[in-house]
Parts: C-alpha cells; structure tokens; sequence
C-alpha cells in the first residue's frame, strides 16, 4: 500500500473514531454577524472524513484560547531536507487537551508571478492538502505566499515533495529573502510600466539560494508593482520596492477629456479631478480640454484611474526603486526611500542592470544590518549619505524628503546640489560624461 493510501486509511478511522465535536460558545457567536466568518470554514473541516479530528481539536483550542485570554501555541525548529526555512512551527501547549491538533505546522509556498493559476494546478493543491494537512488553504500571506495551514512534522516533509513535483518551492521565513510579489502587471493591466513578472524571476531566480539557506540579518523582501497605484503594497512593505513609473509627459485624449466632462459635468470633474490633484498640476479649459504641467505631476495616478480612458501614462516608461519599507519593528512604520528615481527596464541588458543592483543591496544589508534589523532600520541608522555612498549612486534631488522643510536642509545648499544634478542630467542627455552621470 502506497503512503497516500495508508494516511488516507488512518485519516478515516480517526474520523470514525475521534471525540465529538468540541463544544464552541464563543466561536459560534463570530457566526452570528452579517459577514461570512472563517469559523464556518474551520467547522465545515472539521466535518470532513479526512481532516475532521484535527480540525475538531483545532476548534477545541481556539475555543479554549477565547476564554482564557491567551494563545497556546509555541514555536521549534521543523524543517524539509535541503531547506532552511519555508515552514512556520507551531505546536499545542495544550496538547493534552487536544492531541489531534498538538502540532499544527504550516507550510508557506511560493505563488507563481502575477498570481496566476490554473484550475488543473489549483485542484492539485488542494489534494495534496487534503492527504497531507488540514485543507485549509490561504491565498495570500502578506508576504505573498500560499499558505498550507495545519500539518504534522512528518506531513511536512511528504506534503513539500508534492508540491515540488508540481513546480512549486517554499517560501522563505526567519532571517532570509522572503517571498516576492508582483502585481498581475502587463498581462492583464494598461497601467503596467515594465514586465514585472520578468523583474520577479530576474531577481528570485538570482537570490534563491537567500530563501533555502537563510544567512541574512533579519528578512528581506521583494515586491514589483506596475505603477504607482502599487496593487502589491510594495512601498510600505517591502525592502526593495520597484515600483513602474514614466518620465516623459503623461499621455491625454483630449476628444476623450471632453465627452467625459459632457458625460458627469463640469463641477465633478472639477471637484473629484482637478482639485484633488496633491500638486494643482492640472487645470480644465474653458473648452473642457485639459491642461497639465507635467513638471509638477507626482504620479499620483488619481486622474488618470478616474478618467482612464482620457489619460494614461507616458511612452518613456521604466521604474523607481525604493529601499526599506516595512512595519513596526525597532523603528516604527517606514515608507521605502527612493533610492533609484529612474531606471529603464526594457532590453536584457537593463535587466541585468537591476539583477546587480539588488545583489549589491542584499550584500550591503548583509554586512552592515545589527542582527533583527531591517535595511530600512539600518538606512534610518547610518543616514542616506553613506547608504548612497556605499553602493556608488549618485545623489539626487528625489532622494531628499520635504527639502524646503528641513531644518537640516538648508535651501541654498540644496539649491546648489540641485544645479548640480541637472547639470549631471543634461550632460547625460547630450551624450558626453555618461558614466558620470550614471
């Protein structure tokens, strides 16, 4: 008898012979509300042949967490061969309690890029599952990965093989390169600036061996979005944020700015267009056209998601990248800071470019974070200076945040950096001192 045929067998006569169902007063009443509760879910489990025992001491535990007040669940080491991180240890405190749930592992897996899926493979995960764990599933963990939740020790091991077969990889955890995330991007998306997909498995590809044998500091994580609208959060929640963007002037349909303005009014477009615009960069004609000065846009994408048939981003398009974004840890939330206002993501040659650049970031966290620091934490520990220093870029005004209202930024300083950089930038654009620009 194979092993899935033996679990399935021992997985029926423990439902046949298992502990009624745990008494749940204060989970039923999650039920009560107009919204859908993952109780439901939990308890239709628990129902199951297959999964039901530990499902059923799963909601015993829980049950027993809400009227104590306290979680019962503690950590340890659990691992796959070959692997150093991927899987989140959880075994019961109260395991006598409730045996059937005294470990419950869960298994973080790395989704495609752009999420896409098909229902064949979708179907697979979910039989691998089901033999193996408890069958519930979460598509995503905020760091982007399928997260298998509830699993023995030994089910990690037979459930990863599975998964492997399949195509698919764990996830990093503890003091490694996490999962990376992209947005669904070019493939489905007309505001999508580079081929985030590509830039995912560029720098996954690269760095895989961060997630199997996690050495860094702390976590690191990926995230490519698009455009501004950031669908994937990157900004906030990832130490490396490439975000999609354009440099030239933003594109308008100026016959599509009209039969807009004649289908809501004036006063609507007026009201929910044009003042909320954070820099006033636009202004409606008396004609109903629309007037932008483009130096002041901030790509907001406010305007051109209202009227996203009259405007939409440049031709000249690439990506900014932006360094330690993150929640609360030492420091509390930091937005990333922008560290490459402009980079061109079209021909092998860029990507390569980007592939480096982010070998070079990760090496420098490596070095130089204190243990359980985020690079965001070490940039906010060292200044931007020497971060910039480090990794040989030049500065740029971009990189200076609310320089008018600084009081360690004295205007005519900036001002005199300012002439600088675009003194760089022009010789750039003329052909000569390219290096020096770059």
């Amino acid at each position: 008898m194979s092993d899935a045929k033996k679990d399935d067998v021992v997985k029926a006569t423990t439902a046949k012979t298992r502990t009624p169902n745990r008494p749940t007063p204060k989970l039923d009443e999650l039920e009560s509300g107009p919204w859908p509760s993952f109780v439901t879910g939990l308890k239709r489990l628990r129902d199951s042949e297959q999964n039901g025992a530990m499902m059923n001491d799963l909601l015993g535990q829980l049950e027993h967490s809400y009227t104590e007040r306290l979680g019962y669940w503690k950590g340890g080491t659990v691992s796959v061969f070959g692997y150093g991180g991927g899987i989140i240890p959880r075994f019961s405190e109260v395991a006598d309690k409730f045996p059937e749930s005294k470990e419950f592992h869960t298994l973080r897996v790395m989704p495609p890029a752009g999420f896409h899926y098909d229902t064949n493979v979708l179907r697979k995960m979910c039989d691998i599952w089901e033999r193996h764990g408890s069958g519930l599933i979460a598509f995503h963990g905020q760091s982007g990965d399928i997260m298998f939740q509830g699993t023995t020790t030994a089910g990690c091991q037979k459930a990863f093989d599975e998964f492997n077969e399949i195509g698919f990889d764990l996830g990093g955890a503890g003091p490694a390169l996490r999962t990376s995330m992209s947005c669904v991007g070019h493939a489905r998306c007309e505001m999508s600036n580079y081929d985030e997909a590509r830039a995912l498995r560029t720098i996954l590809n690269d760095n895989v061996g961060e997630i199997h044998r996690p050495a860094l500091p702390y976590k690191f994580k990926f995230k490519f979005s698009g455009c501004p609208n950031d669908c994937v959060n990157a900004i906030h929640r990832a130490d490396f944020a490439v975000i999609g963007t354009w440099r030239d002037d933003m594109k308008v349909d100026q016959e599509e700015v009209k039969a807009y303005v004649e289908q809501v009014g004036r006063k609507y477009v007026i009201d929910h267009v044009i003042a909320m615009c954070p820099t006033r960069a636009l202004s409606l004609n008396d004609d109903n056209t629309l007037e932008v000065e483009n130096k002041s846009c901030v790509r907001c994408m406010h305007c051109i998601n209202v009227m996203h048939k009259a405007l939409a981003p440049g031709d000249d398009k690439g990506a900014s990248i932006m360094i330690g974004g993150k929640r609360s840890l030492k420091v509390g939330d930091l937005m990333g800071t922008m560290i490459v206002p402009f980079m061109k993501l079209e021909t092998d040659e860029d990507y390569a470019k980007l592939k480096a650049f982010a070998r070079q970031v990760i090496d420098f966290f490596a070095e130089n974070a204190l243990e359980h620091e985020r690079i965001g934490e070490t940039l906010d520990r060292i200044g931007l200076p020497a971060f910039i220093d480090a990794l040989g870029i030049q500065p740029d005004p971009n990189m200076v945040k609310h320089p008018r209202t600084s009081s360690y930024v004295r205007t005519d300083d900036f001002t005199d950096e300012a002439e600088k950089y675009f003194a760089r930038k022009g010789a750039h654009k003329d052909g000569s001192a390219k290096e020096a620009a770059e």
